[in-house]
């Protein structure tokens, strides 16, 4: 072997032997063992040195000016935050919670938080700022109201943002036209619906003339003692017609309101021209139709025709009363035989004894109701066909007779 060769094997064999053997000069002198269990402890320290500080979060200090949780509300455009009610109720919850306005009046601030959630808007998970918009944090922004009537007249508008079509119905009200005239008083949204305990108005139906003696409790002694307050009140019959019926529920209107006087007999005959309602109280559904076949109905239309002319207007509830009206038999019934002649004189002063002895009610004569009438009416409808069918016979009997002998005569010359 040559010799070259031979020194290249040994230095390749003596570099192999010192990668294989440990180190004495390594880290100091230390061997590979020791510093592999070393490296292994420190790695495990590392890693939980990350995971408690990845992990700890200092706690804030709470105080009462800390904005409150942010979260979403039922009814919001997605993205736009609310507040809690359990944040607002954290406080309005406490009993006997109020504060003085400048008039001197005792405001209550404490919300029932069963009374709201057994709400309609409690029920369907609406939030506190939803009506409160100004009011988002604590402390709250000065009140600007003076007295508990400026209150409510300053929130009832906010019912306009998801009531957007009912309220603007009000805005045609004689509620809203009294309010736009100074009266305070005038009924707006929370006046009939509540503020933290909405309900259903109409649930049970007797609500709704309750509703309306807050401010009308004359006209609703006067309702209890009609024939409709009786059979609604008195006897929980569904059927009979309440305030809402006859004046709207929002848009609420008047006898005062000459549209309203004017196209008043409509109103009734929703329930006296139905033939399923009244057959049940054995009740004669010809009012619409017996009432514009007569004088009065005639006048009526002509006026809706020509609303500038001045003519003899009676409707329905100038005759049977407004919010008195009585069965047709009692005592104080306006249209009671004994009363007619009375009631009639409002618009005919010189009116005789003998004036209501035409009057036929709203009854089509028949054979119970008015027979005179009904035989009477019964003969024409033979005796006039057969009278005008005579004498049409008989000219044209006549004429032809006329021709035919002229042509006779003629023919004769």
């Amino acid at each position: 072997m040559p010799k070259s060769i031979g020194n290249r094997t040994e230095r390749l064999t003596r570099a192999e032997a010192r990668m294989h053997r440990p180190s004495s000069s390594l880290l100091g002198g230390m061997t590979l063992k020791p510093i592999r269990k070393i490296g292994l402890a420190g790695i495990l320290c590392l890693a939980f040195l990350t995971i408690i500080l990845t992990t700890y979060q200092p706690a804030a200090a709470q105080t009462p000016t800390e904005p409150p949780p942010q979260v979403e509300q039922p009814g919001r455009t997605s993205g736009q935050p609310g507040v809690s009610n359990e944040y607002c109720l954290s406080c309005h919850a406490t009993p006997d919670m109020q504060t003085t306005l400048p008039s001197g009046e005792v405001l209550f601030l404490t919300v029932d938080p069963e009374v709201y959630n057994n709400s309609i808007h409690g029920q369907q998970g609406y939030a506190c700022v939803q009506c409160h918009t100004g009011i988002r944090e604590f402390p709250h922004p000065p009140l600007e109201a003076e007295t508990r009537r400026d209150l409510s007249l300053n929130y009832y508008q906010s019912c306009a943002r998801c009531h957007q079509a009912m309220y603007e119905k009000t805005l045609d009200s004689v509620h809203q036209q009294a309010l736009a005239e100074g009266n305070e008083n005038a009924a707006v949204c929370t006046d009939c619906h509540g503020a933290h305990d909405v309900q259903d108005p109409a649930v049970p139906r007797t609500h709704i003339p309750e509703t309306c003696r807050r401010c009308h409790s004359t006209i609703y002694e006067t309702y209890t003692d009609s024939v409709h307050g009786e059979a609604l009140i008195g006897e929980g019959n569904p059927d009979v017609p309440t305030c809402i019926d006859c004046h709207g529920v929002h848009n609420v209107s008047g006898p005062s309101n000459q549209p309203f006087h004017l196209f008043s007999p409509q109103i009734c005959a929703r329930c006296h021209a139905d033939e399923d309602l009244m057959q049940k109280y054995g009740i004669s559904t010809n009012v619409f139709e017996s009432y514009v076949a007569d004088f009065h109905g005639t006048t009526v239309i002509f006026d809706q025709s020509f609303p500038d002319q001045e003519v003899n207007t009676p409707v329905c509830i100038d005759c049977h009363g407004v919010h008195d009206m009585r069965k047709v038999d009692e005592q104080e019934s306006q249209v009671m035989k004994e009363n007619l002649l009375d009631t009639c004189r409002k618009c005919h002063p010189d009116a005789s004894p003998s004036f209501t002895d035409a009057w036929l009610s709203h009854y089509q004569p028949d054979r119970e109701h008015y027979p005179a009438v009904y035989f009477t009416n019964l003969f024409y409808k033979f005796f006039i066909p057969a009278v005008l069918g005579g004498m049409a016979i008989f000219v044209v009997g006549d004429a032809s007779r006329r021709i035919l002998n002229r042509r006779r005569k003629k023919n004769h010359e």
